[in-house]
């Protein structure tokens, strides 16, 4: 195992995380549910399960089609969700 691409993807996917609408959401769920062991096992559960599909797929894209498109079409997806957004349809 590669102690350095460990840390570095521990580190972008935790400040990626670190305030988003998904800690959000674990956090008003463990104020709303008072069961925070609960809420905290189900959002390392869906964490897990929504990086390993991230993984899966990003492996087997890497395999097919050039870095640079993948990394053009990741943009490219964030832009059009962050369009979506700012007009209320997502």
């Amino acid at each position: 195992m590669d102690l350095r691409v460990l840390l570095t993807t521990f580190g972008i996917i935790f400040l990626a995380e670190m305030g988003d609408k998904t800690q959000l959401a674990a956090m008003t769920m463990a104020a709303d549910s008072k069961k925070p062991w609960a809420v905290f096992i189900g959002a390392s559960l869906a964490l897990v399960a929504v990086s390993a599909l991230g993984v899966l797929v990003g492996s087997l894209v890497g395999d097919y089609l050039p870095i640079v498109w993948v990394k053009r079409v990741a943009a490219t997806a964030f832009i059009v969700i962050g369009v979506l957004m700012l007009l209320g349809k997502f």
